[in-house]
């Protein structure tokens, strides 16, 4: 299999490792190698039987967040055989329990061209798969490294609800649709969704540091204001997988 991870960086970097310890040929792309928009590399790819993995999240900018995907897609054509999507929860908007039928409402702009990536990818000639996970943290990322770095801020009381998913489980999902004929968007979570509270109060403890303040929810990134509860458990029946860590309980601790 020849696989082309497009964003070698969290999550698709773990992916391109069990692909090359499997001996595949892996090429990967982060923002050295593929300074975006520049994407002609990718018209020198050869052979249309790349399966690619589309790690590429929305980029910040100071005026306005920008999609590369309208750019991607068209340079794929006629090379993949195979695209899969990580996308995120973000796009169920204001949705409070999320799971395999709830319907999309992107609402903010980063939710609305994540929402446009998603058909364009789904729309592409190829097969194609997308995933939504939640909140994803793992070894240096998550509300553990925040705390640490005393940028953790409690939002309101908070009793928001919070989904997460380990960066290993999300490579293990990303890995499994990469090499299944699975198609559609589906949300990926851990087995524990948990109030804001209570996973600051889960750090705390562990790390030995005092409760951080609490300010208006309206003052935090808008990643951090979300009150959902996600369902991952139809993604995981489908591509037959199991989690490594059912929980931020023994995902946090394995993290550090």
């Amino acid at each position: 299999m020849r696989a082309l991870i497009l964003g070698a960086g969290f999550t698709g970097a773990r992916v391109a490792r069990r692909l090359q310890a499997a001996g595949h040929e892996v090429l990967c792309t982060n923002s050295q190698n593929l300074p975006l928009p520049d994407v002609s590399f990718l018209n020198t790819l050869g052979g249309d039987d790349w399966v690619v993995l589309h790690s590429i999240p929305v980029i910040r900018q100071p005026e306005g967040p920008w999609e590369p995907t309208p750019l991607l897609v068209p340079a794929l054509r006629g090379k993949a055989r195979r695209v899969v999507y990580i996308s995120t929860t973000g796009v169920y908007g204001d949705a409070r329990e999320v799971n395999e039928t709830t319907p999309v409402n992107g609402r903010t702009p980063r939710e609305t061209l994540r929402l446009e990536a998603e058909k364009a990818v789904a729309e592409g000639p190829w097969s194609s798969c997308i995933l939504r996970p939640a909140a994803i943290y793992g070894p240096g990322r998550g509300a553990h490294v925040s705390m640490q770095e005393g940028k953790w801020k409690i939002g309101g009381d908070g009793s928001n609800f919070v989904s997460r998913i380990h960066v290993d489980d999300l490579a293990t999902h990303a890995l499994a649709a990469l090499t299944s004929d699975v198609t559609g968007a589906w949300p990926v979570a851990d087995e524990e969704p948990c109030t804001t509270i209570e996973i600051t109060r889960f750090c705390c403890e562990l790390l030995g540091l005092p409760i951080p303040e609490s300010v208006a929810p309206g003052s935090l990134d808008e990643t951090r204001r979300a009150d959902r509860r996600v369902d991952g458990r139809a993604i995981r029946a489908r591509l037959g997988i199991t989690l490594e860590y059912p929980s931020y309980r023994t995902g946090i601790p394995a993290s550090l």
